[in-house]
């Protein structure tokens, strides 16, 4: 070895161990990081444990272990990266943890790919050994919930959900709406930064602690305040309800396991909280809480009779000293060996919502109703108020608004600000349409024209409303459920004038009125002395204008009918279904009324006695959903537009 050889040997030899070093500390840091996440991981803290695996995978972009834990730590909070890092950590390496096809499920499931989730869920099972009880329960859960979710996505609800916005929303987590009965002043929970309490030792969550806003517009609200001083301690502190007229809260507060407390005010600050008696609290957990108009009734959710730590609904009737009585279980038709919490009644105390993981909820905690038979003494079986109020994550915390038009609630769901965010559901109502029919000729009224509204509920059931022009006044009014599309198919005399679509705009009470006039392209015919409208309609094949052989049965008729009346002028109008573009349909409608014309031509009628007309697909005869309406799409008509008595 030469001289030069050798320099650069040592050369290489002094970069191969420098490279050594270098990987071997940032093997060192990566896995002192891991271990650092693992530590808040294990103890479900992760929003702290976040960070480390995410410094971690800036190191070592290909760490399976690191981008697993991220992805199950981001379930909170974003739904959809905690489904890539998961999912991309099971293709790195598909045994990363025992569990793994397990949160594969739980991810599907929250980011509604329920098929999936099914799919994950068994192949979950598969894995599990004859003793794992809790695997085989976590799995039997996962797949229920997604089962449940699958259907209920399936089948929706005419409600619209409402973010409440980020003046009240933050990213973390806001939750417990109390409105007032004039609802304009809203009591929270929040657990975002600045609160009294700092963070949590146990979970690295900021404390909760009660806030005040009050309304400015329909959708606006003021910077919320903390309610400081005597509410909001050094723990968590939670608003559950305000009752007699607004001067009395209940709240929760972190003491002993969690109790239930009331204060009141007398126009100015709330007063030093009071926990409420030995017969409501105890030392488990009393979460939630409702106290009937009357106050003679005390609702509550507590664990002190539970033999697992879950919650049950509970109830306490006012002594005559004033004290609360012995609690008594809600009954087993609400109660589940799950949690159920967050009891809310009506007016009329007829109805209680709650919210429960048990049950058939669709993952978490749902939102349930139950309604009690007055002549049967007893309350129904709990109902899932279905998607989209309940989704996959947890819902709770159902609030009616003060006139019970629409509610609060407060949800984990995809495109919300962080966490747990307050929601308004609306439920949407039918709404009035009303207008005229005008001649778009001369703009006079039709009179006698029937309107047809046809749409869809958000579960594809089909609706129908329909009324008729008066002889008068040409107006028109009908009542339908309001948010969607209608196509509006407008008749005269048996025979279809005109087809529009129009989209009702979204009401929330049943009052709403939308005008709408239709301007329609119609010659009246009422004097030509004859059939008029007798001729019936020809069809055909998809994409074809030959015509079929019943076709020809009725253009002899048509012919027959010309000759006996030489005064008619008839307009062949041809039309497609809606399976091409606009420009290929009009062609394909011209051909269609061309191949009737050229027929009629043949048997006899003279050219300047007809002239056709190509619509395409703008005038449907019905919906293009499906294939039989298509078929009834794919036609020609034939309408007199001139008679004997017209010059």
């Amino acid at each position: 070895m030469n001289h030069l050889d050798k320099r650069l040997f040592r050369t290489s030899l002094l970069f191969l161990t420098l490279f050594l070093m270098v990987s071997t500390a940032m093997a060192q840091s990566t896995r002192k990081l891991i271990r650092s996440g693992d530590k808040l991981f294990n103890q479900a803290n992760f929003r702290a444990a976040l960070p480390y695996y995410e410094r971690a995978l800036e190191r070592d972009p290909d760490n399976a272990k690191a981008m697993y834990r991220a992805g199950i730590s981001l379930i909170a909070f974003d739904k959809e990266k905690a489904s890539e890092y998961i999912y991309k950590a099971y293709r790195m390496k598909p045994k990363v943890g025992d569990d793994v096809l397990y949160w594969l499920g739980r991810v599907d499931l929250v980011n509604y790919e329920f098929d999936n989730a099914i799919k994950n869920a068994q192949a979950y099972q598969a894995t599990l050994g004859k003793r794992d009880d809790e695997g085989k329960e976590q799995a039997a859960l996962l797949l229920q919930h997604a089962r449940n979710a699958k259907r209920e996505v399936a089948n929706p609800k005419d409600v619209f959900v409402k973010n409440l916005g980020p003046t009240v929303n933050t990213p973390y987590s806001e939750h417990s709406p109390v409105i007032s009965s004039d609802n304009n002043y809203l009591l929270f929970t929040s657990r975002s930064a600045g609160v009294t309490g700092g963070k949590a030792a146990e979970d690295g969550e900021y404390f909760e602690d009660i806030f005040e806003t009050r309304r400015l517009g329909p959708d606006s609200w003021e910077t919320p305040r903390s309610l400081s001083g005597r509410l909001n301690g050094t723990g968590h502190d939670a608003s559950i309800q305000l009752f007699d007229n607004d001067t009395k809260m209940l709240m929760y507060r972190q003491d002993e396991g969690g109790d239930i407390f009331m204060t009141s005010r007398d126009g100015g600050d709330w007063g030093q909280p009071q926990k409420l008696g030995k017969n409501i609290n105890s030392k488990g957990f009393e979460s939630d809480a409702f106290i009937t108009r009357d106050g003679s009734t005390l609702y509550f959710s507590t664990s002190q009779f539970s033999q697992n730590g879950d919650l049950d609904i509970y109830y306490s009737k006012r002594q005559p000293n004033g004290e609360w009585g012995a609690p008594k279980n809600f009954g087993n038709g609400v109660n589940t060996p799950f949690d159920e919490d967050s009891p809310y009644f009506t007016a009329d105390g007829l109805t209680m919502y709650f919210s429960s993981r048990g049950h058939n909820t669709m993952g978490g905690y749902d939102i349930f109703v139950t309604r009690f038979d007055t002549v049967a003494r007893r309350w129904s079986r709990p109902e899932n108020m279905g998607y989209p109020v309940n989704t996959p994550d947890d819902d709770t915390y159902y609030r009616l608004s003060p006139d019970a038009s629409y509610a609060y609630l407060s949800s984990y769901r995809m495109g919300g600000y962080g966490e747990k965010d307050i929601y308004t559901i609306n439920y949407i109502r039918n709404a009035i349409v009303r207008g005229h029919v005008y001649s778009l000729r001369d703009s006079t009224i039709i009179p006698g024209v029937e309107l047809v509204f046809s749409g869809k509920t958000a579960n594809n059931t089909p609706l129908e409303y329909r009324d008729v022009t008066k002889p008068d006044s040409g107006n028109y009014q009908v009542s339908v459920l309001s948010a969607r599309p209608y196509q509006v198919t407008l008749s005269k005399d048996g025979r279809t004038i005109a087809t529009e679509q129009y989209e009702v705009p979204m009401s929330l009470n049943d009052t709403t009125v939308f005008e709408k006039d239709f301007y329609i392209a119609f010659e009246d015919t009422t004097g030509i002395g004859v059939g008029a409208f007798a001729f019936k309609r020809i069809y055909y094949d998809t994409d074809k204008y030959n015509l079929r052989p019943e076709s020809i049965s009725e253009l002899d008729n048509i012919a027959r009918v010309l000759k006996a009346n030489p005064t008619l002028r008839i307009s062949i109008d041809g039309h497609t279904d809606s399976r091409a573009s606009d420009a290929y349909n009009i062609t394909l409608g011209e051909n269609r009324a061309m191949a009737a014309y050229n027929y009629l031509i043949q048997q006899g009628i003279p050219s300047n006695r007809m002239i056709t007309v190509s619509y395409g697909e703008r005038r449907p005869a019905a919906p293009n959903n499906s294939a039989e309406n298509m078929q009834l799409n794919r036609r020609t008509e034939f309408n007199v537009i001139k008679g004997q008595d017209q010059k």
